[in-house]
């Protein structure tokens, strides 16, 4: 049920949301010459996946984890697409894609070992990796792996269609 939902939101959102991308497209080349950001992270079953956000951060920053990297790199722009989530937008092209779910446990990168060792020991990836969760709303950060991987977990086994609905209302109003 969960991914047929995903599949709704995700072409509802793109569907209705094509006029802000395309906004967010035209000034995202004014500020940088290439506005849409991929990166590799992990997804279900340790599969290697390509994620797309709205480029943030200055084109030489390094290719590191947020909580890392030297604040600095951020953009005037680019703080405000995180402050609004505007940068995760290009995420429903993953989620229709089948990388991602809208709810689930944000995907890491390759290089976050500690992450994934403590994920893997809780099975967290036989589930789809996630654009909001419960580590969201609570603001975990990923550099707080055996933590981080407990509340993936707590997520995961009490996911329903409620708690589903109301991680992505709370995202929103965050």
């Amino acid at each position: 049920m969960q991914r047929v939902i995903d599949i709704l939101l995700s072409f509802l959102g793109i569907l209705f949301l094509w006029p802000l991308f395309l906004c967010l497209v035209i000034i995202g080349y004014s500020k940088f010459s290439s506005p849409i950001f991929s990166q590799t992270r992990v997804g279900k079953f340790q599969k290697l996946f390509t994620i797309y956000k709205f480029r943030t951060m200055k084109l030489d920053a390094p290719n590191v984890p947020t909580y890392i990297i030297d604040m600095s790199y951020i953009t005037n722009y680019g703080y405000f697409l995180r402050r609004t989530k505007l940068d995760e937008l290009p995420q429903l092209w993953n989620v229709l894609k089948g990388d991602m779910s809208i709810v689930g446990p944000r995907p890491c990168l390759p290089c976050q070992v500690d992450l994934i060792a403590a994920r893997e020991k809780l099975g967290i990836y036989h589930y789809m990796p996630g654009i909001t969760g419960l580590a969201q709303i609570l603001d975990i950060e990923m550099s707080s792996p055996a933590y981080l991987a407990e509340i993936d977990f707590e997520m995961i086994e009490n996911l329903s269609l409620r708690k589903y609905l109301i991680y992505i209302i709370k995202t929103l109003l965050r």
